[in-house]
């Protein structure tokens, strides 16, 4: 019986060319099913704006996801449709500039979405595999929160607390991003992030972000955070 090597080593040359010609029939399905890439949509809410009060109150939530992540989603398109003229043209005079608008846009939309399904009005608490690796790589749940809540509240300026999946060691990392188009560690997944650009806050609680970071502990989605360990462990 013949393998795939056979087959590519010349083995087998007839069932070589017709396994081949199928690899590209498959190929040009798939393109075709694949289509053109559809413009980035900002995401509804998971919840009504004032469904995490008095955590986060309902303005504060209505000005974030419908000025703030909209304004990210929007100018992460118009990065990418003037980088497609720039290509069309061959002027690629403003692709530094640009490069850095999608990195900016494209990041903070990535992290609302992620921020946005983080956070919940129902109670829930780390299980399974979650809590386990929570206990291994921080040695407790408590301790993750002590190191999480301090690199969030000592952001310098605005950016993000993260608890992130790194799979190259397969272990949980707590990174801040400071300004979040330079996160610092590729490949790393995030699980967990916490907004401490001052939008975020300050509306309610002023100046006075470690309030607010204490706070988001009674609106974490623990189920979510499982959900993407989950899916990026596999």
């Amino acid at each position: 019986m013949l393998n795939r090597r056979d087959l590519l080593t010349g083995a087998g040359p007839l069932a070589a060319a017709g396994w081949l010609g199928l690899s590209a029939l498959v190929a040009e399905a798939q393109e075709k099913e694949m289509g053109e890439a559809a413009p980035y949509v900002l995401p509804p809410l998971p919840y009504a704006y004032e469904a995490l009060e008095p955590v986060i109150d309902a303005q504060t939530m209505k000005l974030h996801h419908d000025l703030h992540h909209a304004g990210y989603v929007k100018g992460l398109n118009a990065a990418l449709d003037k980088l497609a003229e720039a290509r069309k043209s061959g002027d690629y005079a403003a692709v530094k500039a640009l490069s850095r608008e999608v990195a900016f846009h494209g990041s903070g939309h990535l992290l609302h979405c992620v921020f946005w399904t983080n956070m919940t009005p129902a109670k829930t608490e780390p299980q399974g595999m979650l809590k386990r690796m929570l206990e291994r790589d921080f040695g407790s749940l408590d301790a993750f929160k002590a190191q999480f809540g301090n690199a969030a509240k000592q952001v310098e300026a605005s950016g993000w607390g993260i608890l992130g999946y790194e799979p190259l060691s397969k272990r949980l990392l707590v990174l801040e991003a400071e300004k979040h188009q330079n996160l610092s560690v590729w490949g790393v997944r995030p699980l967990l992030v916490l907004d401490v650009w001052e939008h975020a806050y300050y509306l309610k609680y002023n100046n006075r972000r470690p309030e607010y970071v204490d706070a988001f502990w009674n609106v974490v989605n623990w189920d979510d955070v499982a959900a993407r360990l989950d899916a990026a462990m596999k």
